[in-house]
């Protein structure tokens, strides 16, 4: 992961958010508790515009055209130096991704700065999630149980305005802290009616773990997904890459996702070795709808 990533990254993860103001509830159509999702529909996968993220800078629209065009019914969005929305209104966004016909479901944003106005204008959109991405190594496993509190805060703001609260992994919160493993602990120490998770497949498998372990022992926390394939690189290191071009066992693992809750797949890639983001892109899509369950 590069250094941008990372520091893009850390925006979601900064300091703790105080209790919010209560905020207006939103359209009560917009699903609110657990056990009223569906099973997610594989035909429908979305991507993480991360991964065309030096595109969308230059031409959003165009881009997102491009990405509808590959076959994306979905779209999860990240909070840039454009906004979650790339220069445009949230109401602006969602016009203009009817119009290619594609979806804004979810966005990664920093839940530090203005977050019930984040919230606010999500629903207001018909968005479903709010994603906190990434929150770093914490010096004691303390630290992750008041990151858990703040996931907490979060949900209740996210409830009030009739969408979800989720985070996003990478391979650090796998790593035992004073003898604790910090997913463990800010999945046991979040309210299941609030507090969601995504699972970035690639960075769990990084870490040496088994993502159908964690999709049984936690089935319907993690209702959306990074699908994102990993290969290995020259020095000994990883990467990702096209998917079905690497080592990860998707067929195997997206049915036990499938079977426990999974409601999101998204794709999503950060290494373009002999290629472009857009081509990555459409390649990465091409796989998803010849997709096959084992």
């Amino acid at each position: 992961m590069s250094t941008n990533r990372r520091n893009f990254l850390k925006m979601g993860g900064l300091s703790a958010l105080a209790l919010a103001a209560p905020v207006k509830k939103m359209a009560t159509n917009i699903l609110t508790d657990v056990s009223n999702h569906t099973e997610g529909d594989l035909s429908k996968f979305g991507l993480q515009l991360w991964t065309v993220k030096e595109d969308l800078a230059k031409d959003p629209k165009q881009t997102l055209k491009a990405v509808a065009s590959y076959g994306y019914k979905q779209l999860e969005s990240f909070e840039g130096k454009m906004g979650i929305f790339w220069g445009m209104t949230n109401k602006e966004f969602k016009k203009y991704c009817d119009s290619v016909g594609t979806k804004i479901i979810s966005s990664h944003c920093d839940i530090n700065t203005n977050f019930e106005q984040k919230a606010a204008e999500a629903a207001e959109i018909g968005m479903d999630y709010l994603i906190c991405p990434y929150k770093g190594p914490q010096k004691d496993i303390d630290s992750f149980k008041k990151i858990a509190e703040q996931f907490n805060q979060c949900g209740e703001i996210c409830k009030k305005n009739g969408i979800r609260f989720a985070y996003h992994n990478h391979d650090y919160s796998f790593k035992p802290v004073d003898g604790q493993v910090p997913q463990v602990v800010m999945m046991d120490e979040t309210d299941p009616h609030l507090v969601d998770f995504e699972m970035d497949i690639y960075w769990v498998v990084a870490a040496g773990e088994n993502p159908q372990k964690w999709l049984k022992k936690y089935s319907h926390r993690f209702r959306l997904c990074h699908v994102k394939d990993l290969a290995k690189t020259a020095n000994g290191g990883h990467e990702s890459c096209i998917l079905g071009k690497g080592t990860i066992d998707y067929p195997a693992i997206l049915k036990t996702a499938r079977e426990n809750g999974m409601k999101y797949y998204i794709v999503e890639q950060e290494a373009f070795t002999g290629t472009t983001p857009l081509l990555s892109a459409k390649a990465d899509a091409a796989y998803m709808k010849a997709f096959k369950f084992a």
